[in-house]
């Protein structure tokens, strides 16, 4: 350990050599010296709104082949996310249909912020337009994203916030009911269709007793309704919410973190290493909230193209996020073109498909591509037939340029000093784990 590094905790700086000593001289190694009070969402009884959600949520007859629900791939055994070791799941009438993207998980969304272009406007603002923003964001200076200076970066004119990996939805509602239609996911066929099936089912009695008799009249707000008590019920059950990893036990000062675990905390927040908190903020809220190890923001960082997606057999096409093909409204920014939502870190460890194509599988490959992405790019992007590394070969090279080459560790070119080693590396990883929800703690 060396006290060169610092890393965010709560308001302010703390040294690691300050740090180490302070935990030594208490005689309790790898102890927070500076706990702090988290504050957790709530504990209660589930609503008769959320308990109508929890049903919904669960239901595999709303799909086309009645053996998909929500949960099938947004598993509670598996932090929500989803449940394979595939880069993405199986839809359709048949379960033979590929999803576009990974599935991300459904948990830690209770504070995730609308869509916008720049931090969300306080309601006395002045309300701008997307296009409006995209193009104040193109001529502001951008500040560089580093682990100690979160709150700079915060500040950048970028597209942020909003659900699924390209921002398209708003609410836990609307993210509900995209994947009930979608084809290649639950296939639920229409709202008629879905509306009917709800109908029918054991919990319908439900509907009358919160809506009243009326609401099967109209079948748009009948779903509306059930995707809105799906929502409820990701806000209520705090199973999706309930901080209770090692690391939020630590900045409690109720769990000791390992050697390992601590140099890996100083890699993940130093940002001549690894960086990671540039994006993964790592630090609770001034007001005591927990770390959601996401800035919100999105980023173009150049992912391999992955050859398990049948989409990507077609060489013409291209999943360009925020530009689309799903999400249609910013297209024409294309600046903006390959980039996605930077998602939590929270239960990582737990995953098998990294970023929204699954290219990766393991934190290791993960790791990896962030170190060698531009020093030893022939270590992460498949070579041409004459023997030429293809780097961002899943980006039309028009929109190469949208590639972060500034943030570290990505400010690094052909040849220099990769910025991690295959020990630092390894002790990020052992540090992301202490991340996983479950943690019990000695008594």
């Amino acid at each position: 350990m060396n006290g060169r590094t610092l890393w965010l905790l709560g308001a302010g700086l703390l040294s690691m050599a300050g740090a180490v000593a302070a935990v030594e001289t208490q005689g309790l190694p790898g102890t927070n010296p500076n706990p702090v009070q988290l504050r957790r969402p709530p504990v209660a009884p589930l609503s008769s709104m959320a308990q109508l959600g929890r049903e919904i949520f669960y239901d595999a007859s709303l799909s086309s082949s009645g053996a998909l629900s929500c949960a099938s791939c947004h598993s509670p055994d598996h932090a929500y996310g989803p449940p394979n070791d595939g880069p993405v799941m199986l839809g359709g009438r048949t379960l033979q249909r590929q999803g576009a993207r990974a599935v991300p998980s459904l948990t830690y969304l209770e504070r995730h912020p609308n869509f916008s272009i720049g931090p969300e406007k306080d309601e006395d603002d002045n309300v701008v337009d997307l296009a409006q923003m995209a193009a104040i964001g193109q001529q502001a200076a951008r500040a560089k994203k580093t682990a100690t200076a979160a709150a700079a970066s915060a500040a950048n004119i970028v597209p942020q916030g909003g659900l699924f990996w390209d921002g398209r939805a708003d609410t836990l509602q609307d993210q509900a009911i995209m994947p009930l239609l979608d084809p290649n996911e639950m296939d639920g066929g229409s709202l008629d269709i879905v509306a009917d099936k709800l109908r029918r089912e054991s919990y319908a009695k439900r509907f009358v007793e919160l809506f009243g008799a009326g609401i099967f009249d109209n079948r748009r707000l009948l779903v509306a309704e059930a995707m809105f008590a799906v929502a409820r019920y990701q806000v209520e059950e705090v199973s999706f919410h309930p901080y209770t990893s090692k690391f939020d036990y630590w900045l409690e000062g109720k769990a000791r973190l390992s050697e390992t675990e601590l140099r890996g905390l100083q890699l993940f927040n130093d940002p001549e290493k690894a960086n990671c908190a540039g994006c993964h903020t790592s630090a609770p809220t001034r007001d005591g909230l927990p770390p959601l190890f996401t800035d919100h923001q999105y980023e173009a960082l150049g992912a391999p193209r992955n050859a398990a997606l049948a989409g990507n057999a077609d060489a013409s096409y291209f999943d360009l996020g925020v530009c689309g093909p799903q999400r249609t409204d910013v297209a024409e920014q294309t600046q903006y073109c390959g980039m996605f939502l930077t998602p939590t870190l929270r239960n990582t460890a737990r995953r098998r498909a990294f970023f929204h194509n699954g290219v990766f599988s393991s934190l290791e490959q993960v790791m990896d591509f962030y170190n060698f992405r531009d020093t030893n790019p022939e270590k992460v992007f498949p070579r041409s037939a004459d023997g030429t590394v293809h780097k961002y070969d899943d980006l039309p090279e028009k929109y190469h340029g949208n590639v972060d080459v500034s943030d570290p560790p990505f400010e690094r070119h052909l040849g220099d000093t990769p910025a991690m080693t295959a020990q630092d590396e390894a002790d990020i990883i052992a540090f992301l784990k202490t991340l996983t929800d479950g943690y019990q703690v000695e008594r």
